[in-house]
Protein backbone atom coordinates (compact mmCIF):
# COMPACT_ATOMS: atom_id res chain seq x y z
CA UNK A 1 0.00 0.00 0.00
CA UNK A 2 1.44 3.00 -1.03
CA UNK A 3 0.81 6.31 1.80
CA UNK A 4 1.02 9.94 -0.22
CA UNK A 5 0.52 13.20 0.61
CA UNK A 6 -2.59 15.07 -0.18
CA UNK A 7 -2.80 16.68 -3.86
CA UNK A 8 -4.48 19.36 -4.97
CA UNK A 9 -6.15 18.09 -7.56
CA UNK A 10 -7.82 15.06 -6.44
CA UNK A 11 -10.96 14.13 -6.91
CA UNK A 12 -11.92 10.59 -5.39
CA UNK A 13 -13.51 9.24 -2.28
CA UNK A 14 -12.90 10.58 1.01
CA UNK A 15 -12.94 9.41 4.45
CA UNK A 16 -13.59 11.64 7.37
CA UNK A 17 -13.43 10.74 10.88
CA UNK A 18 -14.69 13.71 13.57
CA UNK A 19 -15.90 13.60 17.55
CA UNK A 20 -18.15 16.89 16.75
CA UNK A 21 -20.28 17.81 13.89
CA UNK A 22 -18.94 20.89 14.14
CA UNK A 23 -15.45 19.86 12.75
CA UNK A 24 -17.48 18.90 9.61
CA UNK A 25 -19.75 21.79 9.37
CA UNK A 26 -18.22 23.27 6.54
CA UNK A 27 -17.53 20.67 4.36
CA UNK A 28 -21.05 19.34 3.61
CA UNK A 29 -24.30 20.72 2.39
CA UNK A 30 -26.90 22.46 4.51
CA UNK A 31 -29.12 19.20 3.46
CA UNK A 32 -26.13 16.86 4.04
CA UNK A 33 -26.14 18.19 7.33
CA UNK A 34 -29.36 18.28 8.47
CA UNK A 35 -29.76 14.45 7.59
CA UNK A 36 -26.53 13.68 10.29
CA UNK A 37 -28.61 15.57 12.74
CA UNK A 38 -31.69 13.75 12.18
CA UNK A 39 -29.72 10.41 12.58
CA UNK A 40 -28.13 11.72 15.88
CA UNK A 41 -25.88 8.93 17.09
CA UNK A 42 -27.40 6.30 14.93
CA UNK A 43 -24.25 5.85 12.95
CA UNK A 44 -21.45 6.51 15.87
CA UNK A 45 -18.58 4.40 15.39
CA UNK A 46 -19.72 3.09 12.13
CA UNK A 47 -19.07 4.57 8.51
CA UNK A 48 -22.00 6.36 6.84
CA UNK A 49 -21.57 7.24 2.78
CA UNK A 50 -22.43 10.77 1.51
CA UNK A 51 -22.50 11.82 -1.65
CA UNK A 52 -20.58 15.78 -2.53
CA UNK A 53 -20.66 16.90 -6.01
CA UNK A 54 -19.24 13.63 -8.26
CA UNK A 55 -17.24 12.52 -5.62
CA UNK A 56 -18.02 9.74 -2.40
CA UNK A 57 -17.73 10.96 0.94
CA UNK A 58 -17.61 8.32 4.09
CA UNK A 59 -17.80 10.07 7.54
CA UNK A 60 -17.03 8.09 11.00
CA UNK A 61 -17.71 9.83 13.95
CA UNK A 62 -15.53 8.60 17.11
CA UNK A 63 -16.51 9.09 20.70
CA UNK A 64 -13.45 9.99 22.87
CA UNK A 65 -14.66 8.99 25.93
CA UNK A 66 -12.60 5.45 25.72
CA UNK A 67 -8.91 4.35 27.25
CA UNK A 68 -6.21 5.69 24.11
CA UNK A 69 -5.36 2.07 23.59
CA UNK A 70 -9.19 0.54 22.95
CA UNK A 71 -9.89 4.11 20.97
CA UNK A 72 -6.79 4.32 18.63
CA UNK A 73 -7.54 0.08 18.08
CA UNK A 74 -11.25 1.11 17.29
CA UNK A 75 -10.18 3.14 14.74
CA UNK A 76 -7.40 0.69 13.07
CA UNK A 77 -10.56 -1.75 12.67
CA UNK A 78 -12.96 1.28 11.17
CA UNK A 79 -9.28 1.42 8.60
CA UNK A 80 -10.21 -2.33 7.96
CA UNK A 81 -13.42 -1.83 7.29
CA UNK A 82 -13.05 1.26 5.10
CA UNK A 83 -10.57 -0.74 2.91
CA UNK A 84 -13.38 -3.76 2.39
CA UNK A 85 -15.65 -1.00 1.46
CA UNK A 86 -13.53 0.88 -1.14
CA UNK A 87 -12.33 -2.81 -2.66
CA UNK A 88 -16.29 -3.74 -2.98
CA UNK A 89 -16.71 -0.88 -5.32
CA UNK A 90 -13.54 -0.59 -6.62
CA UNK A 91 -11.77 2.16 -5.63
CA UNK A 92 -7.67 2.32 -5.80
CA UNK A 93 -7.56 5.24 -3.36
CA UNK A 94 -9.18 7.28 -0.35
CA UNK A 95 -7.89 10.54 1.16
CA UNK A 96 -7.84 10.39 4.78
CA UNK A 97 -9.04 13.51 6.87
CA UNK A 98 -9.50 14.89 9.84
CA UNK A 99 -8.78 12.93 13.10
CA UNK A 100 -6.94 9.53 13.71
CA UNK A 101 -5.56 9.18 9.81
CA UNK A 102 -2.65 7.23 11.54
CA UNK A 103 -4.34 4.39 13.11
CA UNK A 104 -6.82 4.50 10.30
CA UNK A 105 -3.98 4.15 7.64
CA UNK A 106 -2.65 1.37 9.60
CA UNK A 107 -6.34 -0.85 9.57
CA UNK A 108 -6.44 -0.11 6.53
CA UNK A 109 -2.92 -1.64 5.35
CA UNK A 110 -3.35 -4.66 7.30
CA UNK A 111 -6.57 -5.12 6.33
CA UNK A 112 -6.47 -4.81 2.66
CA UNK A 113 -3.54 -7.83 3.20
CA UNK A 114 -3.86 -10.87 0.44
CA UNK A 115 -1.83 -14.02 0.05
CA UNK A 116 -2.34 -14.84 -3.41
CA UNK A 117 0.99 -16.41 -3.96
CA UNK A 118 -0.08 -19.93 -5.51
CA UNK A 119 -3.70 -18.41 -7.21
CA UNK A 120 -3.48 -18.43 -11.19
CA UNK A 121 -5.43 -15.81 -11.27
CA UNK A 122 -3.96 -13.66 -8.54
CA UNK A 123 -4.40 -10.57 -10.96
CA UNK A 124 -8.09 -11.03 -10.75
CA UNK A 125 -8.61 -11.33 -7.28
CA UNK A 126 -6.07 -8.71 -5.63
CA UNK A 127 -7.84 -5.99 -4.09
CA UNK A 128 -8.23 -2.57 -5.77
CA UNK A 129 -6.92 -0.27 -2.92
CA UNK A 130 -3.21 0.27 -3.65
CA UNK A 131 -3.35 4.12 -2.29
CA UNK A 132 -3.45 6.60 0.66
CA UNK A 133 -3.95 9.98 0.80
CA UNK A 134 -2.95 11.89 3.92
CA UNK A 135 -2.26 15.07 5.57
CA UNK A 136 1.66 14.43 6.05
CA UNK A 137 3.23 10.87 4.51
CA UNK A 138 6.13 11.68 5.50
CA UNK A 139 5.35 12.65 9.61
CA UNK A 140 7.40 10.18 12.09
CA UNK A 141 3.94 8.30 13.38
CA UNK A 142 2.71 7.49 9.98
CA UNK A 143 6.34 6.39 8.80
CA UNK A 144 6.17 4.40 11.75
CA UNK A 145 3.11 2.83 11.41
CA UNK A 146 4.34 2.02 7.86
CA UNK A 147 7.17 0.17 8.43
CA UNK A 148 5.70 -1.48 11.61
CA UNK A 149 2.87 -2.46 8.48
CA UNK A 150 5.59 -3.51 6.35
CA UNK A 151 7.09 -6.03 8.93
CA UNK A 152 3.88 -7.54 9.52
CA UNK A 153 3.08 -8.33 6.01
CA UNK A 154 6.59 -9.85 5.39
CA UNK A 155 6.28 -12.14 8.39
CA UNK A 156 2.51 -12.83 7.70
CA UNK A 157 4.01 -13.99 4.18
CA UNK A 158 6.19 -15.95 5.50
CA UNK A 159 4.29 -17.60 8.18
CA UNK A 160 1.55 -18.36 5.10
CA UNK A 161 3.55 -20.44 2.56
CA UNK A 162 3.81 -23.93 3.52
CA UNK A 163 7.09 -26.35 3.57
CA UNK A 164 7.13 -27.57 0.11
CA UNK A 165 7.53 -23.48 -0.59
CA UNK A 166 9.70 -22.51 3.12
CA UNK A 167 12.08 -24.98 4.08
CA UNK A 168 14.70 -23.99 6.56
CA UNK A 169 17.16 -23.18 3.60
CA UNK A 170 14.91 -21.33 2.05
CA UNK A 171 13.74 -19.25 5.30
CA UNK A 172 17.50 -18.48 5.39
CA UNK A 173 17.29 -17.33 2.09
CA UNK A 174 14.32 -14.87 2.90
CA UNK A 175 16.25 -13.39 5.83
CA UNK A 176 19.62 -12.97 3.43
CA UNK A 177 17.05 -11.08 1.16
CA UNK A 178 15.02 -8.75 3.42
CA UNK A 179 19.05 -7.79 5.08
CA UNK A 180 19.61 -6.29 1.44
CA UNK A 181 16.34 -4.86 1.20
CA UNK A 182 16.46 -3.24 4.82
CA UNK A 183 19.97 -2.92 5.63
CA UNK A 184 21.05 -5.51 8.54
CA UNK A 185 23.85 -8.19 8.33
CA UNK A 186 23.01 -12.05 7.83
CA UNK A 187 24.79 -15.12 8.50
CA UNK A 188 23.62 -18.42 8.42
CA UNK A 189 25.30 -21.30 9.94
CA UNK A 190 24.30 -24.35 7.51
CA UNK A 191 24.14 -27.75 9.07
CA UNK A 192 28.12 -28.92 9.85
CA UNK A 193 28.71 -25.92 11.56
CA UNK A 194 25.31 -26.85 13.82
CA UNK A 195 27.33 -29.97 14.03
CA UNK A 196 30.27 -28.68 14.75
CA UNK A 197 28.42 -26.00 17.77
CA UNK A 198 27.27 -29.07 19.24
CA UNK A 199 23.50 -27.70 18.95
CA UNK A 200 22.43 -31.12 19.93
CA UNK A 201 18.65 -29.34 20.29
CA UNK A 202 18.37 -28.60 16.47
CA UNK A 203 19.81 -31.59 15.66
CA UNK A 204 17.86 -33.87 16.88
CA UNK A 205 14.72 -32.04 15.86
CA UNK A 206 15.95 -32.13 12.55
CA UNK A 207 17.20 -36.10 12.27
CA UNK A 208 13.79 -37.18 10.70
CA UNK A 209 14.00 -34.68 8.04
CA UNK A 210 15.21 -35.29 4.56
CA UNK A 211 16.11 -31.03 4.96
CA UNK A 212 18.93 -29.47 6.93
CA UNK A 213 18.44 -27.25 9.23
CA UNK A 214 19.81 -23.61 9.53
CA UNK A 215 20.91 -21.23 12.16
CA UNK A 216 20.04 -17.58 11.01
CA UNK A 217 21.93 -14.75 12.90
CA UNK A 218 20.82 -11.29 12.02
CA UNK A 219 22.26 -7.94 13.31
CA UNK A 220 21.42 -4.20 13.38
CA UNK A 221 24.13 -2.60 14.49
CA UNK A 222 24.36 1.42 13.63
CA UNK A 223 26.97 3.37 14.66
CA UNK A 224 26.06 5.11 17.75
CA UNK A 225 23.71 2.82 19.09
CA UNK A 226 22.27 3.97 22.62
CA UNK A 227 22.58 0.42 24.39
CA UNK A 228 25.71 -0.70 25.45
CA UNK A 229 24.91 -4.22 25.64
CA UNK A 230 22.70 -6.01 22.17
CA UNK A 231 18.87 -6.67 23.03
CA UNK A 232 18.67 -10.16 21.34
CA UNK A 233 15.29 -11.46 19.67
CA UNK A 234 14.87 -15.26 19.22
CA UNK A 235 12.31 -16.88 16.74
CA UNK A 236 10.72 -20.46 16.87
CA UNK A 237 11.58 -21.64 13.11
CA UNK A 238 9.71 -24.89 12.88
CA UNK A 239 8.96 -24.30 9.38
CA UNK A 240 6.54 -27.55 9.63
CA UNK A 241 5.40 -29.74 12.28
CA UNK A 242 4.34 -32.94 12.05
CA UNK A 243 4.96 -33.75 15.79
CA UNK A 244 7.39 -36.06 14.84
CA UNK A 245 7.24 -39.79 16.07
CA UNK A 246 4.80 -38.15 18.83
CA UNK A 247 2.64 -37.54 15.60
CA UNK A 248 -0.21 -35.06 15.39
CA UNK A 249 -3.69 -35.81 13.87
CA UNK A 250 -4.41 -34.90 10.92
CA UNK A 251 -6.78 -32.50 11.33
CA UNK A 252 -3.83 -30.52 13.59
CA UNK A 253 -1.39 -30.60 11.00
CA UNK A 254 -2.95 -28.88 7.74
CA UNK A 255 -1.64 -25.60 9.67
CA UNK A 256 1.10 -26.42 11.24
CA UNK A 257 3.09 -24.35 8.40
CA UNK A 258 2.17 -21.70 11.12
CA UNK A 259 4.86 -23.56 13.58
CA UNK A 260 7.49 -20.71 12.95
CA UNK A 261 5.37 -17.71 13.42
CA UNK A 262 7.94 -16.49 16.19
CA UNK A 263 10.50 -17.05 13.60
CA UNK A 264 8.39 -14.85 10.92
CA UNK A 265 8.15 -12.31 13.93
CA UNK A 266 11.57 -12.01 14.66
CA UNK A 267 12.45 -11.47 10.46
CA UNK A 268 9.84 -8.95 10.20
CA UNK A 269 10.42 -7.07 13.06
CA UNK A 270 14.33 -7.06 12.16
CA UNK A 271 13.26 -5.47 9.27
CA UNK A 272 10.96 -2.91 10.64
CA UNK A 273 14.37 -1.85 12.84
CA UNK A 274 16.38 -1.47 10.35
CA UNK A 275 14.35 0.33 7.94
CA UNK A 276 13.42 2.39 10.49
CA UNK A 277 17.11 2.97 11.31
CA UNK A 278 16.53 2.25 15.27
CA UNK A 279 19.62 3.84 17.05
CA UNK A 280 19.85 0.40 18.92
CA UNK A 281 21.65 -2.65 18.65
CA UNK A 282 19.61 -5.38 17.94
CA UNK A 283 20.05 -9.06 17.02
CA UNK A 284 17.55 -11.56 15.95
CA UNK A 285 18.75 -15.47 16.40
CA UNK A 286 16.46 -18.22 14.15
CA UNK A 287 16.90 -21.70 14.88
CA UNK A 288 15.61 -23.68 12.12
CA UNK A 289 14.15 -26.65 10.67
CA UNK A 290 10.96 -28.76 10.01
CA UNK A 291 9.83 -32.04 12.67
CA UNK A 292 9.37 -34.87 10.90
CA UNK A 293 9.07 -38.59 11.58
CA UNK A 294 11.64 -39.89 9.19
CA UNK A 295 13.95 -43.28 9.71
CA UNK A 296 16.18 -41.75 11.84
CA UNK A 297 14.00 -39.51 13.82
CA UNK A 298 14.53 -38.82 17.33
CA UNK A 299 12.47 -40.86 19.93
CA UNK A 300 10.33 -40.86 22.66
CA UNK A 301 13.10 -41.77 25.69
CA UNK A 302 16.11 -40.78 24.00
CA UNK A 303 18.32 -38.84 25.55
CA UNK A 304 19.90 -35.67 23.82
CA UNK A 305 22.29 -32.61 24.31
CA UNK A 306 22.21 -29.14 24.01
CA UNK A 307 25.23 -26.81 23.35
CA UNK A 308 25.88 -26.18 26.57
CA UNK A 309 25.98 -29.76 27.90
CA UNK A 310 23.06 -30.06 29.27
CA UNK A 311 21.36 -33.44 28.78
CA UNK A 312 17.39 -33.68 28.14
CA UNK A 313 14.93 -36.45 28.07
CA UNK A 314 12.57 -36.27 24.94
CA UNK A 315 9.52 -37.92 26.20
CA UNK A 316 7.13 -36.37 23.85
CA UNK A 317 8.74 -35.40 20.06
CA UNK A 318 6.00 -32.88 19.52
CA UNK A 319 7.43 -30.86 22.36
CA UNK A 320 10.49 -30.17 19.67
CA UNK A 321 10.11 -26.03 19.70
CA UNK A 322 11.75 -25.83 23.02
CA UNK A 323 15.09 -27.54 22.25
CA UNK A 324 15.66 -26.06 18.57
CA UNK A 325 15.14 -22.38 20.90
CA UNK A 326 17.83 -23.67 23.87
CA UNK A 327 20.26 -23.90 21.35
CA UNK A 328 19.73 -20.55 20.56
CA UNK A 329 19.11 -19.16 23.95
CA UNK A 330 22.37 -20.81 24.45
CA UNK A 331 24.00 -19.28 21.99
CA UNK A 332 22.54 -16.14 22.87
CA UNK A 333 24.89 -15.84 26.03
CA UNK A 334 28.05 -15.16 23.75
CA UNK A 335 26.49 -11.51 23.24
CA UNK A 336 26.18 -10.87 26.81
CA UNK A 337 22.70 -9.35 26.06
CA UNK A 338 20.78 -6.31 27.98
CA UNK A 339 17.57 -8.73 27.66
CA UNK A 340 16.75 -11.37 25.22
CA UNK A 341 12.86 -11.52 24.25
CA UNK A 342 11.67 -15.18 22.52
CA UNK A 343 8.87 -15.71 20.44
CA UNK A 344 6.86 -19.02 20.14
CA UNK A 345 4.38 -20.47 18.53
CA UNK A 346 5.11 -22.82 21.97
CA UNK A 347 2.21 -24.96 23.73
CA UNK A 348 -1.56 -25.79 22.75
CA UNK A 349 -1.82 -24.85 26.29
CA UNK A 350 -0.87 -21.03 26.22
CA UNK A 351 -3.95 -20.78 23.27
CA UNK A 352 -6.02 -22.69 25.73
CA UNK A 353 -5.62 -20.75 28.25
CA UNK A 354 -6.04 -16.89 26.69
CA UNK A 355 -7.18 -17.62 23.07
CA UNK A 356 -6.56 -15.83 20.04
CA UNK A 357 -6.87 -12.78 21.53
CA UNK A 358 -3.42 -12.23 23.19
CA UNK A 359 0.20 -13.28 23.81
CA UNK A 360 1.24 -15.41 26.98
CA UNK A 361 4.46 -13.69 28.53
CA UNK A 362 6.52 -14.40 31.08
CA UNK A 363 10.35 -14.56 32.82
CA UNK A 364 12.96 -13.08 34.59
CA UNK A 365 13.85 -9.81 33.22
CA UNK A 366 13.09 -6.63 35.50
CA UNK A 367 8.94 -5.52 36.06
CA UNK A 368 10.17 -2.27 33.97
CA UNK A 369 10.49 -4.16 30.89
CA UNK A 370 7.92 -6.67 31.12
CA UNK A 371 5.46 -3.43 32.20
CA UNK A 372 6.84 -1.71 29.29
CA UNK A 373 6.02 -4.65 26.49
CA UNK A 374 2.95 -5.23 28.46
CA UNK A 375 2.03 -1.06 27.09
CA UNK A 376 2.93 -1.52 24.06
CA UNK A 377 0.85 -4.24 23.49
CA UNK A 378 -1.76 -2.15 24.83
CA UNK A 379 -1.24 0.51 22.27
CA UNK A 380 -0.48 -1.83 19.47
CA UNK A 381 -3.46 -4.13 20.51
CA UNK A 382 -0.54 -7.42 20.31
CA UNK A 383 -1.68 -7.77 23.75
CA UNK A 384 0.71 -9.45 26.54
CA UNK A 385 -0.95 -11.30 29.26
CA UNK A 386 1.70 -12.03 31.73
CA UNK A 387 1.87 -15.80 33.34
CA UNK A 388 3.42 -17.07 36.84
CA UNK A 389 7.49 -18.03 37.07
CA UNK A 390 7.80 -19.47 40.13
CA UNK A 391 10.72 -21.72 40.58
CA UNK A 392 8.13 -24.38 41.84
CA UNK A 393 7.18 -24.90 38.13
CA UNK A 394 10.63 -26.21 37.15
CA UNK A 395 10.43 -29.25 39.72
CA UNK A 396 7.89 -30.33 37.11
CA UNK A 397 11.05 -30.66 34.35
CA UNK A 398 13.09 -33.29 36.82
CA UNK A 399 14.06 -36.71 34.81
CA UNK A 400 15.21 -39.83 36.95
CA UNK A 401 17.82 -40.31 33.75
CA UNK A 402 18.83 -36.76 32.30
CA UNK A 403 19.34 -32.98 33.83
CA UNK A 404 15.83 -32.06 32.34
CA UNK A 405 12.59 -33.48 30.87
CA UNK A 406 11.21 -31.79 27.92
CA UNK A 407 7.59 -32.23 29.24
CA UNK A 408 6.11 -31.52 32.45
CA UNK A 409 2.70 -32.95 32.80
CA UNK A 410 -0.85 -32.14 32.05
CA UNK A 411 -0.67 -28.78 34.30
CA UNK A 412 0.67 -25.63 33.66
CA UNK A 413 2.21 -26.61 30.08
CA UNK A 414 3.04 -23.18 29.15
CA UNK A 415 4.90 -22.20 31.99
CA UNK A 416 6.48 -25.28 32.47
CA UNK A 417 7.73 -25.00 28.92
CA UNK A 418 9.37 -21.39 29.96
CA UNK A 419 10.90 -22.89 32.70
CA UNK A 420 12.63 -25.05 30.51
CA UNK A 421 13.95 -22.57 27.99
CA UNK A 422 14.86 -20.35 31.64
CA UNK A 423 17.24 -23.05 32.39
CA UNK A 424 19.57 -22.21 29.35
CA UNK A 425 19.76 -18.52 29.83
CA UNK A 426 21.90 -16.19 32.19
CA UNK A 427 20.24 -13.04 31.34
CA UNK A 428 17.46 -10.73 31.55
CA UNK A 429 14.89 -12.87 29.74
CA UNK A 430 11.14 -12.47 28.65
CA UNK A 431 9.49 -15.75 26.54
CA UNK A 432 6.53 -15.08 24.59
CA UNK A 433 4.19 -17.82 23.71
CA UNK A 434 2.32 -16.63 20.46
CA UNK A 435 0.35 -20.22 19.88
CA UNK A 436 -3.36 -18.79 19.87
CA UNK A 437 -2.72 -15.21 17.65
CA UNK A 438 -0.54 -16.54 15.66
CA UNK A 439 -2.68 -18.15 12.61
CA UNK A 440 -6.38 -17.29 12.59
CA UNK A 441 -8.64 -19.62 11.41
CA UNK A 442 -11.35 -16.89 10.08
CA UNK A 443 -10.99 -12.89 9.76
CA UNK A 444 -11.15 -10.79 13.00
CA UNK A 445 -10.93 -7.15 11.63
CA UNK A 446 -7.59 -6.64 10.74
CA UNK A 447 -5.78 -10.03 11.25
CA UNK A 448 -7.15 -11.63 8.34
CA UNK A 449 -7.51 -15.84 7.86
CA UNK A 450 -4.27 -17.48 7.96
CA UNK A 451 -0.95 -15.63 9.52
CA UNK A 452 -1.21 -12.70 11.41
CA UNK A 453 2.44 -11.71 11.91
CA UNK A 454 2.02 -11.16 15.51
CA UNK A 455 4.67 -9.77 17.18
CA UNK A 456 6.26 -7.55 15.17
CA UNK A 457 4.37 -5.00 15.90
CA UNK A 458 4.77 -5.21 19.50
CA UNK A 459 8.26 -5.70 19.53
CA UNK A 460 8.82 -2.50 17.28
CA UNK A 461 6.95 -0.05 19.27
CA UNK A 462 8.96 -1.65 22.47
CA UNK A 463 11.84 -1.06 21.09
CA UNK A 464 11.20 2.47 19.35
CA UNK A 465 10.72 3.43 22.94
CA UNK A 466 14.17 2.58 24.22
Amino acid sequence: MKITTYTSDYNGPRAIVYSDVKEIAGIFSADAMKRMEHFGDKFDEKWMELQQSDSTVWIYKVTKEKPVGERAEKMRLAGSQLALKLNALNYDRVRLEGSYDTEIAEGAILGNYQFLRYFSDAHKRRNSLVQLEVAQSGSSEMRAIAISSMGTLFARDLVNRPVIDLTATQLAQEAREAGRRHGFSVEVLEKKQIESLKMGGLMAVNYGSPEPPTFIIMEHKPDGATNSKPIVLVGKGVVYDTGGLSLKPSNFMDTMKSDMGGAAAVLGAMSSIAEAKLPLHIIGLVPATDNRPGGNAVTPGDVITISDGTTVEVLNTDAEGRLILADALVYAKRYNPELVIDLATLTGAAARAIGRYAIVGMGNASPVEMSALQESGELTRERVVEFPFWDEYKDLLKSPIADLKNIGGAEGGAITAGKFLEHFTDYPYIHLDIAGPAFLAKRIGYQVEGGTGIGVRLLFDFLSKK
